[in-house]
């Protein structure tokens, strides 16, 4: 899940000359790499680019909107992971759900999310998730999670209980899931691809040579095999990426192939911004003309939907992206409810 990378420019940073972002990145070739980042850290200035001012201010209807979520005990992404465009969603009465609690059982370096032990899960969540969807008559709904993996199944059969809940209480509604990689449990993943949500989200988040440093409880090549199973078991898959971790351009675009190759068509790309001083640091702000080359270079590549620009979310504006990306395949011919 794009959890963090979220930061609303709390204790932003900007690139400190003369860092190596091997040394700070890689402990075998540096064994004090962690203390590195904590001193670039301590450092830094909380320079912003222009770019990324952001008004977040909430009207009545995004206040009313997190009353009725804490009345009816559901979470939020877009809260919890202080996400910047949180104030424009809710005040198109649109929210990305957190289900299975607000505590995550990993703990990667850029995520605003709580890490520890998590609760049992509520069973009486997956029908108010799909009441509330009800009640906002929402078209498009995305549910996300934290990571649970204390759980046998990853939390899967959850995930497959809410879809259920708002498939029956709400027929016409599409449904993206955003879901962690169930230590790459096929069986787990198999669930929650027979519920049939329309969009199957599943976030690689940086490039393989960062891992490491930033979710060092994460593979690379198990998260991209999520893609590869849901893309074959017929469902339309989406990844997202955060830029300004201290990857460089190529190793981006091998990313993009690495998905357009396991059968992704959907790809966001956005800037991280660093939650607080206790996370992973912002190597890089990425300008606008890069985040540009780089939606050109994944439309060349195939990619069917792309959207890259620094305020980007994996869920920011979900419904419209699903939208741009069934006309297109209704434009090619394809019946997208037989795909999806």
């Amino acid at each position: 899940m794009q959890r963090g990378g979220a930061g609303i420019g709390i204790a932003i940073e900007k690139s400190t000359p003369g860092l190596s972002l091997k040394h700070a990145t890689d402990p075998d070739s540096d064994p004090d790499g962690e203390k590195r980042i904590e001193k670039y850290s301590m450092t830094c200035t909380n320079h912003k680019p222009q770019w990324l001012s952001k008004r977040l201010s909430l009207d009545g209807k995004a206040g009313r909107l997190e009353d009725d979520l804490e009345k009816l005990r559901l979470h939020t992404v877009c809260r919890e992971a202080c996400c910047p465009n949180q104030a424009e969603c809710f005040s198109r009465g649109t929210a990305t759900f957190l289900i299975m609690g607000d505590v995550c059982t990993r703990d990667c370096r850029f995520c605003a999310i709580k890490s520890g032990t998590a609760r049992e899960l509520d069973p009486g969540e997956p029908q108010r998730v799909a009441e509330e969807v009800e009640r906002l008559s929402l078209r498009f709904v995305v549910i996300t999670s934290v990571t649970r993996d204390d759980l046998d199944d990853g939390g899967a059969g959850h995930f497959a209980s809410v879809i259920k809940a708002i498939q029956g209480r709400c027929p016409d509604t599409g449904i993206e899931v955003l879901i962690p990689d169930f230590l790459g449990s096929e069986k787990a993943l198999e669930i929650v691809c027979r519920a049939r949500p329309q969009v199957l989200n599943h976030n690689l988040e940086t490039v393989p040579r960062l891992y490491g440093a930033v979710r060092p409880q994460a593979k690379y090549a198990r998260s991209l095999e999520v893609i590869k199973r849901a893309a074959k078991m017929g469902l339309a898959t989406k990844s997202g990426l955060m830029v300004g971790l201290g990857e460089r351009p190529d190793e981006v675009e091998e990313v993009m192939s690495d998905l357009f190759h396991a059968g992704s068509r959907l790809l966001t790309i956005g800037q991280y911004l660093r939650p607080s001083t206790r996370h992973y640091p912002v190597f890089e702000y990425v300008r606008p003309e890069e985040f540009d080359r780089y939606r050109d270079k994944a439309l060349s590549m195939g990619f069917s939907s792309v959207a890259s620009s620094p305020f980007v979310r994996s869920s920011y504006m979900a419904q419209e992206f699903y939208d741009s990306f069934a006309k297109g395949h209704a434009r090619m011919g394809h019946n997208s409810s037989s795909m999806l």
